[in-house]
């Protein structure tokens, strides 16, 4: 399946010189294209597509959306380690909800978010545009427009969710200066659901490898889930029998279904995994970017993957959240035997032969020298322990890994999919039976015993016992009012500090733009 979007994306690639600039035409897209030569059939346009899709591959990098989302909640953090991790403080400001607009990682998320915007708003013109001068045949071209109406919407519940209040720009042939002004996150919402629901019933019905890794009709559906489980947090009114709808027309087409093993969809080769709906397909050659392995595996971690390069001993998880794992639960893992895949990895460190201990050669941890992961972490700034958290074991790492992994990144996932109905019939109805067997499911392949009930402490703490570091657990605790309460290194804070303030960088930039409250 990668080996033919790979293709894809480099024939996309060696046709266009893309141009990361909403607002310098000079180098139109459409005059570098010769119609009379391509846009002929479906592959060049699916050629042509490739740079909406390579701009994805900045989501799981250290310091991109995925990580400020993941440090923002209770499942993850970077505590400053001596002189590892300060980074100006902008991760210890994201944990404790106390964002500074002036933050490096807030800009890039914004940078890389509209980025993926612009490239979709630049092909969209260019499409449209060979349609109205008659180069290409409309019918063949309305689909893929639609394509990239449907990942534009991605980038956009993405903005929302984080920056709520952010300029609607649907347009790429904009006069030079355009400097447009933040939308109402409702407005925003209302964007989002119109630009769906009028191009998502023009997606195929397909699922193989022609649509591997590219926005289907049932990724779309997904998005609208997505949109509508969190409409009471975006627009102040709940959607959630739309919700349950979206999630049923892929739960009901058959095309997806529960892997057996649960990490079968977090292995180096994951691409045939029943639950992938939408990945970005990286890879260690081809499509860099993830590199896990390196911001949350100690500094002689080195020595237990045999990795090429020397980890950098950042990303853990928090106590409370690992602890809220039972014992028998498959997802966690085992304290002290590296070889049992887990969610996480805690307790003593081995080398690759499985029987010595890593030994660290630092004094400053209380245990001595040997390496142990321990679910407390003695301090978030500024002397943590450099042992101290759990890491994030989830992802499948190879024995001499590279930086980049080859695991694809699954952004909606079959079992979320459950989740989503079974949270928007359990909101409607507490008691729906429906809710609890669909939740059930979930656990019964984690190992652990089935609710009789669902509560909104239970059900939550499942979306984390499953969703663990795939994106999602700062956008829960927000819906299940639980991310404005204090926890371990964040003291109670303000609704409004719910969402990122806009980057001052981008308020310089444009002054049209208006703060977000708190700010």
């Amino acid at each position: 399946m990668k080996k033919y979007w790979y293709k894809a994306l480099l024939a996309g690639l060696f046709v266009i010189a893309f141009n990361q600039s909403c607002s310098d035409l000079e180098e139109n897209l459409y005059d570098q294209i010769k119609a009379d030569s391509f846009f002929k059939t479906d592959e060049e346009f699916i050629a042509a597509l490739g740079a909406a899709y390579t701009g994805l591959y900045s989501f799981a990098g250290n310091g991109g959306y995925h990580n400020l989302q993941e440090v923002a909640s209770d499942e993850a953090m970077i505590p400053q380690r001596g002189g590892d991790w300060y980074d100006g403080g902008v991760w210890l400001n994201a944990h404790r909800a106390e964002f500074n607009p002036a933050d490096g990682p807030l800009n890039g998320a914004w940078g890389f978010l509209f980025g993926g915007v612009n490239t979709c708003n630049r092909l969209i013109f260019t499409f449209n545009k060979l349609i109205n001068d008659g180069s290409v045949d409309p019918a063949l071209a309305t689909p893929f427009i639609s394509e990239l109406r449907t990942l534009r919407a991605l980038w956009y519940l993405w903005l929302i969710d984080g920056f709520g209040n952010v300029p609607i720009v649907d347009k790429f042939d904009v006069p030079t200066g355009f400097a447009p002004a933040n939308a109402p996150r409702a407005e925003v919402y209302a964007f989002i659901e119109k630009e769906l629901n009028e191009s998502v019933p023009n997606l195929p019905k397909v699922k193989n490898a022609s649509t591997y890794a590219r926005i289907n009709y049932y990724t779309g559906k997904a998005i609208q889930a997505k949109l509508y489980l969190n409409a009471q947090v975006y627009k102040g009114a709940p959607e959630w029998d739309k919700a349950a709808a979206a999630a049923d027309e892929i739960i009901n087409s058959g095309q997806y279904s529960l892997e057996a093993n649960y990490f079968a969809n977090f292995n180096s080769n994951n691409a045939g995994s029943n639950e992938n709906i939408f990945v970005i397909p990286y890879d260690a050659v081809n499509a860099e970017g993830f590199n896990l392995v390196q911001s949350t595996l100690h500094y002689v971690s080195q020595e237990t993957f045999e990795l090429r390069d020397q980890p950098w001993n950042g990303y853990c998880s928090l106590a409370e959240f690992y602890n809220s794992y039972e014992d028998a639960d498959a997802r966690k893992g085992v304290r002290d035997n590296q070889a049992i895949r887990g969610n996480f990895l805690a307790g003593k460190q081995y080398k690759s032969n499985g029987k010595d201990q890593l030994q660290d050669g630092t004094a400053d941890d209380p245990d001595g020298p040997g390496v142990v992961f321990t679910p407390e972490i003695n301090a978030h700034f500024p002397n943590c322990y450099r042992q101290a958290g759990v890491r994030v074991g989830k992802w499948e790492f190879p024995l001499k890994s590279t930086p980049a992994l080859n695991n694809d990144f699954s952004l909606f996932r079959y079992a979320d999919i459950l989740l989503v109905k079974a949270e928007a019939l359990w909101r409607k109805s507490p008691g729906d039976a429906t809710a609890l067997a669909l939740v059930n499911q979930i656990r019964t392949r984690a190992a652990v015993a089935p609710f009789t009930a669902l509560t909104a402490d239970n059900l939550l703490a499942e979306r984390g016992g499953e969703m663990f570091f795939e994106g999602w657990r700062r956008s829960d605790l927000i819906r299940f009012g639980k991310y404005d309460q204090a926890r371990q290194w964040k003291p109670a804070s303000q609704p409004c500090k719910q969402l990122w303030p806009i980057p001052r960088a981008q308020l310089d930039a444009n002054k049209s733009l208006k703060q977000n409250p708190c700010y």
